[in-house]
């Protein structure tokens, strides 16, 4: 995007401080981001563009992102904490607005830029995969107690339901000519229906309570200070209710992949049962003593019912011709179809082992 755009779309904001540069910030699946640098000693922002075909209702969005931002902000002013490193800060329009929409109908949005910050791409060993999952951990402790409705910003999310009746859809319309030959991928899916749907189930009739969930819990959207200790989660745009289990299984399809997401060599991908100890002890010091029995005796299998969504969304993505994912070769949802599939199947081969890390673990921090 042309400098002096980004430059008249700051302008539209509170910016302190006149803007030194703005520079493009990593390439992220969704949304293009900006670093806005501001001349002396005031405080740099991030500038998002909205990707509005992902996000259909972004004030809606950004005003979960205010409601949980301030209660967090609350959480963390009444512990004695910093609320300018510990919560994201959501920046108004000159308007008051929490969100610029220009002359295109894009939306943008800024947020205060936390210095002295260190963010992973992904977690490397034990120790770090502990610590996210403390962060996550306390960033649902934090909301736990949230009461305000929030707004179900992307349909059907993590609702394996939804994702069915929109893969059968997709298979009926085949809109780039795709399904042939990819028999043996449908059947990845096909033969684990039922499963996912007696998981969903649960959540459907209550036995699986729902809560304030991130649902987007790979490392790289926790920031840490620089003693390596977590400040707060970031990218809050799919904040909405769901199970607490969605950000576990999440995390874990993340973090304990000993390869790539989308890795060509599938030797390479497996997951770590260290890594998903690690995680689990992290996530567990924080919330054992708030998560139901029956959360505790799926935690396990969250991280099958994401890392199998995950398949079914690629695969679902390269069907329909590329539409959701950014990609970098014709083949490159395919490619990360069977990566996550190997993962799954490692994960299964596995899951005994992790229902008793889970348990063990639960028992350690839980008051008898």
């Amino acid at each position: 995007m042309k400098t002096d755009t980004l430059h008249y779309i700051a302008s539209k904001f509170k910016i302190q401080r006149d803007i030194e540069s703005i520079e493009s910030l990593g390439e992220g699946f969704i949304n293009d981001t900006y670093v806005i640098k501001t001349e002396g000693d005031g405080p740099d922002y991030i500038i998002q563009k909205k990707n509005k075909a992902i996000f259909p209702d972004v004030p809606a969005m950004m005003e979960n992102i205010r409601k949980v931002t301030d209660h967090i902000r609350k959480r963390v002013s009444d512990a004695g904490g910093d609320v300018m490193r510990e919560v994201m800060t959501i920046v108004p329009t000159l308007d008051g607005d929490l969100y610029f929409k220009d002359e295109d109908g894009d939306f943008w949005a800024v947020s205060v830029f936390i210095p002295d910050t260190i963010a992973y791409d992904r977690a490397d060993n034990p120790g770090l995969a502990r610590k996210g999952g403390q962060g996550i951990g306390k960033f649902q402790a934090m909301l736990s107690d949230f009461k305000e409705p929030l707004a179900e910003t992307i349909k059907g999310f993590h609702n394996i339901r939804h994702r069915f009746e929109q893969w059968d859809s997709c298979l009926a319309k085949d809109a780039a000519q795709r399904k042939a030959g990819l028999e043996k991928e449908i059947e990845w899916i096909e033969s684990r229906r039922s499963m996912m749907l007696d998981f969903w189930k649960l959540v459907e009739d209550g036995t699986i309570p729902v809560s304030v969930t991130h649902n987007d819990t790979k490392i790289n959207n926790i920031l840490f200070d620089t003693n390596g200790e977590v400040l707060c989660a970031i990218d809050l745009d799919t904040v909405m209710r769901s199970t607490a289990l969605n950000d576990f299984g999440d995390a874990i399809r993340s973090y304990t992949n000993t390869g790539a997401e989308d890795d060509t060599d599938l030797e390479k991908v497996e997951m770590s049962l260290p890594m998903f100890e690690a995680y689990t002890d992290g996530y567990l010091s924080e919330r054992a003593e708030s998560l139901t029995q029956p959360e505790i005796d799926r935690l396990a299998f969250s991280a099958l019912y994401i890392t199998y969504e995950q398949v079914l969304r690629f695969l679902m993505d390269y069907i329909d011709g590329d539409t959701y994912y950014k990609i970098k070769t014709p083949e490159h949802n395919l490619q990360r179809t069977h990566a996550q599939y190997k993962l799954l199947c490692s994960m299964e081969r596995q899951y005994e082992e992790m229902k008793d890390i889970v348990s063990r673990t639960a028992d350690k921090y839980l008051v008898r």
